[in-house]
């Protein structure tokens, strides 16, 4: 019988195939837009079958493949254990999902042939990352999967700031594969032994650790999204293809994600309990900060890139928790806190792909993907706008729908902070509690702002007047998604015990058995310090909202008034004086934006006798990117503009620069201890 991982390794065999027979369909006057996505639409639900018919199976012992490639006397080494197939779940739904939204949306790709021979290179890319078993099979497929992605940026480079996100992408993409590769080199250690087994048989020094864990912090937190390591994520996502931003948003930090817990929780043994706080202050960082430049934003695709930020944020807090409960041996709490990770990547690969694909549909129907242009599209997009509508909910949180009950399995595990024994960690874990409920909230706000400015109110621009509802295989694909978010939120309990098998081997426990408990709650301790029961919620207010909408119909007064909309103060009702992103995001920016963005107003008041209109300026500084990347960028250009004179050299001044050179490396060697 063919193993688990030899399957899953056909379908990467086919997706490079389906990626060559795109490049030769990419030639045709006609390229195979729906024939492609059709193929990686198939290739990601085979896969998803062999994946579901191995988590029924649940096998005890990994399933594994040696290919004689890579290394000399290596090999390349493929491993499908339960780490793996929870994030080749994530990765091949959401290929499935993009490939069915494709088959749409890429009828109206301006340059098909630069995205349909990457799409399914991306796919394979991420799945070979996924199952990876030794450190040179990793590092070939993480930088294949990042030059795939960058290529799909660059489908579209003649567009303004296109081609400077993929250069900034490509840097920094190189940046963390460069940290990878020396985490990598301190876990072979001396015998230089790559494979992911031989890592784990290793016991490496808490120095050697320490470094680790900064390295997977720089190599996977710059590919995640980590503050300071974000600044090339709100440039790429935006500028790749709809349904490809969807993918990386929703998947492919999830992938980063993947190799920080592979490398920190299996291969480099118990950890430390500062290395706890280290990830929880980044983590609690990263929320903030995220949500906050998502609220400042009014590019529709920058706003979601932004809060994809926040959301990595929340994750990398609960990976922070259960590193410090491991490290105290907690294995309870332990579990609950990796599960609330690990359920909240799947439930942010769910409603971030939704939303990607909405506000794909907004830029298909009107061209815009500026909200100070939009509005008014509730009525022009119904069906875009209640699936972006579930979106919006989903990710603010709310319940009854998914983003909830991992931020409150999350929240549950704060909690649990009294009984660890360092005071570090006591203080800690509840200030970032704190940044981790100011977050939810600001994100609340954030879409109510997205859904509000984008689909209610009036058009604000003509072409908005012309939308019209997309095909129906994008709202296929959004409307599946949707219905996740919602099954997800209601029925937490199927996927808090499918994720037990992924907790039990890293963490050595597991969270209590959910489906037992009585009307589907969920207990994360004991039922005796709280629960959840997403059903009930969810009839409370489906029932309150039947019987109020009945009551209403039923016994209100049948008189029906008209009256104008209100203006915000002016007489005449024009869509210009409605509120905008910038006016909506006003009082939070006041609040926050002196010390996050260096904001500045200014008002110009038109002089006595003039009738121009006065303005209010609005200055703003990314103080990450001019504190910490502008400085290098000058330094490299300042060190090019002056070492660039040694390309004119004479033949005789290269040979005594050489000479020069191995005296230097001789003396450094004879003076090495």
């Amino acid at each position: 019988m063919i193993s688990g991982a030899a399957v899953l390794l056909w379908g990467v065999a086919a997706l490079l195939g389906t990626a060559v027979l795109a490049i030769a369909e990419s030639r045709r006057s006609e390229p195979g837009t729906r024939l492609i996505y059709g193929l990686t639409l198939g290739i990601s639900a085979a896969v998803l079958m062999v994946l579901a018919s191995r988590i029924a199976d649940n096998p005890a012992t990994p399933s594994t493949v040696v290919l004689p490639l890579g290394l000399p006397w290596i090999g390349a080494h493929f491993r499908l254990d339960a780490l793996s197939t929870f994030f080749l779940i994530v990765v091949n739904f959401g290929g499935a999902m993009a490939s069915l939204y494709g088959l749409g949306y890429g009828r109206h790709e301006s340059a098909p042939h630069r995205v349909l021979p990457f799409f399914p290179a991306f796919l394979a890319g991420m799945n070979l990352v996924v199952v990876a078993d030794d450190a040179f099979t990793f590092l070939l497929s993480w930088e294949f999967m990042s030059l795939a992605s960058w290529a799909l940026v660059m489908a579209h480079h003649r567009e303004q700031d296109n081609a400077r996100a993929g250069y900034i992408y490509l840097v920094m993409a190189s940046f963390g594969t460069l940290a990878l590769l020396l985490a990598f080199g301190l876990l072979a250690g001396s015998d230089g032994t790559y494979t992911f087994d031989a890592m784990r048989a290793a016991d490496p020094t808490p120095f050697a650790a320490a470094f680790v864990l900064v390295l997977m912090l720089l190599g996977a937190g710059s590919k995640a999204g980590l503050v300071p390591l974000h600044v090339w994520l709100p440039l790429a996502h935006p500028a790749a293809p709809s349904h490809v931003s969807a993918l990386m948003s929703g998947v492919m930090t999830k992938v980063a994600v993947y190799g920080f817990i592979r490398v920190i929780f299996d291969l480099l043994g118990e950890p430390a309990w500062w290395s706890g706080v280290a990830v929880l202050f980044l983590g609690g960082v990263t929320a903030v900060l995220g949500i906050l430049y998502a609220l400042m934003e009014k590019d529709l695709k920058r706003l979601l890139a932004y809060s994809t930020i926040e959301n990595i944020g929340v994750i990398f807090v609960s990976l922070g928790l259960a590193l410090a409960f491991k490290a105290n041996a907690m294995p309870s709490a332990a579990a609950l806190a990796l599960t609330a990770a690990l359920f909240h990547v799947l439930n942010h690969s769910f409603f971030k792909s939704l939303l990607f694909f909405g506000a794909g549909a907004v830029l298909t129907a009107t061209g815009e993907r500026d909200m100070e242009k939009l509005g008014g599209l509730i009525h022009r997009m119904p069906f875009t706008s209640f699936a972006f509508l579930v979106g919006c909910v989903a990710i603010s949180a709310l319940p009854p729908f998914n983003g909830f009950v991992s931020e409150w399995l999350a929240f549950q595990a704060i909690l649990q902070s009294p009984d660890l024994p360092q005071w570090g960690l006591k203080v800690m874990v509840p200030a970032v509690g704190g940044l981790l409920a100011l977050s939810a909230a600001l994100a609340a706000a954030c879409f109510v702002k997205a859904f509000g400015i984008t689909f209610l109110g009036r058009p604000r621009s003509a072409a908005v007047e012309l939308a019209h509802e997309v095909d129906r295989y994008s709202l296929a694909a959004m409307f599946i998604l949707a219905a996740l978010c919602l099954l997800a939120g209601i029925l937490p309990g199927l996927v808090i015990d499918g994720l037990s098998s992924v907790t039990l081997p890293l963490i050595g426990s597991r969270m209590p058995v959910q489906m037992a408990e009585p009307w589907l709650s969920i207990v994360p301790i004991a039922a005796s310090r709280s629960s959840y029961n997403g059903l009930l919620v969810f009839l409370f207010i489906a029932f309150s909202a039947s019987a109020a909408a009945y009551v209403i119909h039923r016994f209100a007064s049948h008189a029906l008034r008209r009256g104008p909309a209100w203006g915000c103060g002016f007489p005449d009702v024009v869509p210009s004086s409605q509120y905008t992103a910038v006016s909506f995001a006003q009082p939070i920016r006041r609040v926050f934006g002196t010390f996050v963005f260096r904001a500045r107003e200014t008002v110009e008041m038109p002089a006595p006798g003039e009738t121009g209109p006065a303005r209010l300026n609005v200055e703003m500084h990314d103080v990450i990117w001019e504190a910490l990347y502008q400085p290098i960028a000058r330094a490299i250009d300042f060190a090019t503009d002056h070492l660039n004179h040694l390309q004119f050299l004479t033949i005789r001044r290269y040979l005594t620069l050489v000479f020069l050179f191995l005296i230097v490396l001789l003396l450094v060697l004879a003076l090495w201890p």
